[in-house]
């Protein structure tokens, strides 16, 4: 069944969408990693699953939907784990980090719920914890033309969307501190955010686009493109 609903949702995305794919230099060839990635639309998961073709890859869902019978069916086939956005419970983080310890992928969304403004809203701090006390390679990746709107929008004009997926170099967080774990868990999820933000065009920048990190990120690229040119 899996292999039929992951040709479904291929099918799909090719019917409706121009999926673009950039960045897969930047994930690790191997051991596991973290992919955090801004959150769009409702079709944010399943892109996953579009374009990476690997079994094991964990996604990280809003615990609502664990109360909706779709998802609950979906999560036998595509690795869903519920989780509180906001405080995750003991017994998941287990659970993650044994999955993490036999080298698999975790995909997360730091911002925790879509995007009702078509651009970065404020992350919560539970997935970045999460994160941090996994201790492996997160590489940033940012979505485009996943809103919801955009999508529907296209579909009744029998358009397709221009999807855009692009990953960037892979990082690391340091362990939290014993002292001020709240302001270094601030720090650690506005890192992830604006590496996240220095991958998107500047209208989906939201949030986190005048932040004093992402424009140093923004000048370091700007630093190398000139280096290679």
């Amino acid at each position: 069944m899996k292999y039929v609903l992951r040709w479904l949702i291929r099918a799909l995305f090719n019917l409706v969408a121009h999926v673009e794919l950039t960045g897969y230099e930047h994930l690790p060839k191997e051991g596991s990693f973290v992919i955090a990635t801004n959150h769009l639309g409702i079709v944010d998961a399943p892109m996953a699953f579009y374009a990476l073709d690997r079994w094991d890859m964990f996604v990280l869902v809003a615990e609502k939907w664990e109360k909706v019978a779709l998802f609950c069916w979906l999560s036998k086939y595509f690795n869903l784990i519920f989780i509180d956005r906001y405080n995750p419970d003991v017994k998941t983080l287990r659970k993650v980090i044994k999955l993490m310890e036999a080298n698999n992928i975790l995909v997360i969304a730091p911002e925790g719920t879509r995007s009702r403004v078509g651009s970065l809203i404020e992350a919560k701090p539970g997935v970045s914890y999460l994160a941090a006390k996994l201790n492996r390679p997160i590489v940033p990746v940012a979505l485009t033309g996943t809103e919801d709107k955009v999508l529907l929008a296209n579909l009744k004009r029998l358009k397709r969307t221009r999807i855009t997926v692009t990953a960037g170099p892979a990082f690391t967080l340091p362990p939290l501190p014993k002292e001020n774990r709240d302001e270094a868990l601030k720090q650690y999820t506005d890192e992830i955010m604006c590496r996240i933000a220095a991958l998107l065009p500047e209208k989906y920048r939201g949030f986190y686009a005048e932040h004093p990190r992402l424009k140093e990120l923004l000048e370091k690229q700007e630093r190398t493109k000139h280096v290679k040119e």
